[in-house]
């Protein structure tokens, strides 16, 4: 097979891998909003079965057995992409890197999945597993598309250190985001824009970004005051404003400023996953942290890790080195 094929169809299985993270992370919000996280108070069967059996087959240990049986599957899926890549590294464009750390990531996040239940769902661990997740689907999705082959104009060149800001705040917001939901903390502020009828609650900040308290705490339903929870949301609250404005100036500015098709439509993609995004998190609020509306706004912070991946891609194309274009490989007949 030619080695240009050979890479069409590596993107292809890297492409099903970035759709089967994205069910991953949002299987991941429904097993925590469901309370499901200790469904199964072992790793990786569930009270010592792979199956849960007929005595434990509640909906809680289903629930985190589906997660387990989904992960485990996209787990072989980023063990087949490494050997592929290791094997055809000599391949004109294959890259090996990139899968590299995405072997790691996965490695990590197994074990992050089992230190979540074996330490009792500490929001330290499952924020870092959150994270862990939506790194497996950005490297995904980064090498499940096709790089530009076409050098960046001044205007699209200006455009980089903006798109790296807009990086960093997206990493922050999403990680005040899981900490916030693994302090179950989405309820603590029950009305919009105010928080219990005021601007500022009484937050207490002294405790509510304490990483570590020791272990044999259980964490299941949270175990900070009222007050920690609400400085932890109106936290996210603030940096969802700062990460809004950014987020939204950057696609607007890609869609205006690109030549390039792949930037101004990263661009587009970029700015409605913001307006979504905000609009399902009010809606979290409002209606009381609904499972559906509240597992659409973890779906949310998925699509934007796709979309600011998809502008990163378009603003660092691929070394002029001649190669043909995946588009036009036609299939080995």
């Amino acid at each position: 097979m030619h080695a240009d094929r050979r890479l069409l169809l590596f993107r292809r299985l890297a492409l099903a891998g970035a759709l089967l993270a994205a069910c991953v992370v949002v299987l991941g919000a429904w097993v925590r909003l469901t309370n499901a996280g200790l469904g199964c108070p072992d790793w990786p069967a569930c009270y010592g079965h792979i199956v849960p059996s007929a005595e434990h087959g509640t909906a809680k240990a289903w629930h985190e057995m589906i997660h387990r049986y989904v992960a485990g599957t996209l787990g072989l899926i980023i063990v087949t992409l490494f050997v592929w890549a290791f094997m055809r590294r000599r391949d004109r464009g294959q890259p090996l890197v990139a899968v590299a750390l995405l072997f790691l990531v996965v490695c990590l996040q197994g074990t992050l999945g089992a230190l979540t239940v074996t330490l009792l769902l500490k929001p330290l661990i499952v924020t870092s597993h959150l994270l862990g997740g939506l790194t497996t689907l950005g490297l995904l999705w980064w090498l499940s598309l096709e790089p530009q082959r076409r050098g960046l104009t001044p205007a699209e060149t200006s455009l980089k250190p903006f798109a790296l800001l807009g990086f960093a705040v997206l990493v922050m917001q999403i990680a005040l985001g899981g900490w916030t939901s693994t302090n179950y903390a989405a309820v603590a502020c029950p009305d919009f824009p105010t928080c219990q009828g005021s601007w500022w609650p009484s937050p207490d900040y002294h405790d509510a970004f304490v990483l570590w308290r020791g272990l044999g705490i259980n964490y299941e339903g949270g175990v900070l005051a009222g007050p920690a929870r609400v400085a932890i949301h109106l936290t996210h609250r603030m940096g969802a404003v700062v990460a809004g404005t950014v987020l939204l100036s950057l696609g607007v500015t890609a869609l205006l400023r690109g030549r390039a098709r792949a930037v101004r439509t990263a661009g587009a993609l970029l700015a409605g996953a913001v307006v979504l995004q905000i609009t399902l998190g009010i809606a979290t609020v409002h209606y009381g942290v609904p499972l559906p509306v509240a597992t659409a706004h973890n779906a949310g912070a998925a699509l934007l890790v796709v979309s600011m991946v998809t502008l990163l891609r378009a603003l660092w194309p691929a070394p002029a080195i001649g190669m043909v274009p995946l588009s036009r490989v036609q299939p080995a007949r």
